[in-house]
């Protein structure tokens, strides 16, 4: 059985992913990041979801990219809401070369681990605004990996699977409920409220949302 990193954010998209690497025949190693993000609830739901996918290793990491400021996800400033979702426009919880920084920790850890597999749960086909999300993004970095490492150097590939990238939210859900993925263990909203429940008016709460109605489906943390 193949093994593979799988970045791990408790979100109902890197759940997703993680169950299609699984699904795949991959031996999952999750990484998950607390990087100063004000929806920390996140992190008890990757717990949450590690276990309920039967990871091997489940690590979290700490990388505090909120000394660094730049996004309303790290930072003392609201997070935009009930607003017209832009796809020309870089949001403020854009948090600046996360994805970057993600990705370089988990290729470390790949390495280390001779593990030349790594899934990441973006998607550039439903509105984000990241440019961190867009395929030339993920081909450069794969393309990157093969200069920085020493079993790139060697001739190994190393691939960085992005499975998510070209569906919708709603075929992202469709997706998971046939893998029979309890999507009620994940979090997705990026200003929930003091008892941890979604806002239900960020932008991720409106797609999330989205995607579950276009399916017929309520989102179980609303519910």
């Amino acid at each position: 059985m193949p093994d593979a990193v799988v970045l791990l954010s408790g979100g109902l998209d890197s759940y997703t992913a993680a169950a299609i690497a699984r699904a795949e025949g991959y031996r999952l190693f999750a990484l998950t990041f607390r990087y100063g993000q004000r929806h920390a609830q996140e992190l008890s739901a990757a717990r949450a979801v590690a276990a309920a996918l039967g990871v091997e290793r489940h690590l979290e990491f700490d990388v505090d990219l909120s000394v660094f400021g730049g996004s309303s996800l790290t930072a003392d400033q609201p997070v935009p809401k009930d607003r017209v979702l832009d796809a020309g426009g870089i949001p403020s919880t854009y948090v600046p070369a996360r994805n970057t920084v993600f990705l370089s920790l988990a290729l470390a850890w790949a390495e280390s681990l001779g593990v030349h597999d790594i899934f990441i749960g973006v998607n550039a086909l439903d509105y984000s605004g990241y440019p961190d999300c867009r395929p030339e993004f993920i081909a450069a970095f794969e393309h990157l990996a093969s200069l920085a490492t020493a079993d790139g150097v060697a001739g190994a590939q190393v691939r960085v699977h992005a499975p998510l990238q070209h569906l919708s939210k709603a075929d992202i859900i469709e997706q998971g409920c046939a893998f029979g993925l309890d999507y009620g263990l994940t979090h997705s909203c990026y200003d929930p409220t003091r008892d941890g429940r979604p806002c239900g008016r960020c932008d991720s709460c409106v797609l999330r949302a989205a995607g579950f109605a276009r399916n017929g489906l309520s989102d179980p943390l609303l519910s």
